[in-house]
């Protein structure tokens, strides 16, 4: 990205999306996007239209949606992103997108109900909104508390405190996934001694796994039929008669 695009940036906003990505990258955040791309992928698929606007802070490539035509990154100025902007100023007019995924966008973020409004602004009526963010009443949440790392800076909000937001900005929730069951470990030989546990508790979509998806629909406003009132009929409508104009006599204006 240019030089131009990081000194217009908010160097705290820029501090705490760099160092968002490097916990992306190690093994905690590498096993939570894993578990995520899958759930994501099978969300998409069912999706389609002209554009999907993916923000988030991993460096990670994103879900793609294989009927959208265009998928578009936006973001931080960091490798990978396409669209550079600021968390609530997008570049973007209003109703441009089908799909806005927001993949941790509001867990680390510094106006978090800014952000969430640039993305609610820019989905279309009709359009999906999709919000993955880590679940503070899991194992993941808990260790936030203690950790030394970017973790830490995390603002996990609640499912259902999101669901709340989404409502007030005039969307419908369709559907509510958890995923990743597995405690926060970094060892690969433990994640994968632990790998049964989503198998088992994603079936039953317990509550307590690391992150949670929120599939939102924007409503589309103005459809909703309106209840005609009753009126009593008042007399029937006669035609009234037309002048006759008389095309043989020049003074038509009355005039001698």
């Amino acid at each position: 990205m240019s030089d131009t695009a990081f000194a217009q940036a908010d160097p705290q906003w820029l501090d705490l999306i760099g160092q968002a990505r490097e916990w992306f990258a190690g093994p905690h955040g590498q096993l939570l996007l894993r578990e995520e791309q899958r759930l994501l992928e099978e969300e998409l698929a069912r999706f389609f239209g002209g554009y999907l606007v993916h923000y988030g802070p991993s460096a990670e490539p994103p879900p793609v949606a294989g009927q959208i035509h265009r998928n578009v990154r936006m973001g931080a100025p960091f490798p990978g992103v396409e669209i550079v902007c600021e968390e609530q100023a997008w570049p973007l007019g209003e109703h441009a997108a089908d799909v806005v995924v927001l993949q941790h966008g509001l867990d680390f973020s510094l106006s978090p109900h800014g952000l969430l409004r640039e993305a609610a602004s820019a989905v279309r009526p009709g359009g999906h909104l999709l919000i993955v963010g880590i679940n503070p009443w899991s194992a993941w949440g808990a260790r936030r508390v203690f950790a030394k790392d970017a973790l830490h800076k995390a603002r996990c909000f609640s499912a259902s405190r999101v669901a709340d937001w989404l409502n007030l900005l005039g969307f419908g929730l369709e559907k509510r996934r958890f995923g990743c069951y597995r405690p926060p470990l970094a060892s690969p030989s433990w994640q994968a001694r632990l790998a049964g546990l989503e198998r088992v508790a994603g079936k039953w979509q317990s509550g307590g796994g690391g992150f949670y998806i929120l599939v939102a629909r924007k409503m589309v406003v103005g459809l909703r039929p309106l209840v005609q009132q009753r009126r009593e009929p008042m007399g029937k409508l006669l035609p009234l008669p037309m002048a006759k104009v008389n095309r043989d006599n020049p003074n038509i204006d009355g005039k001698a």
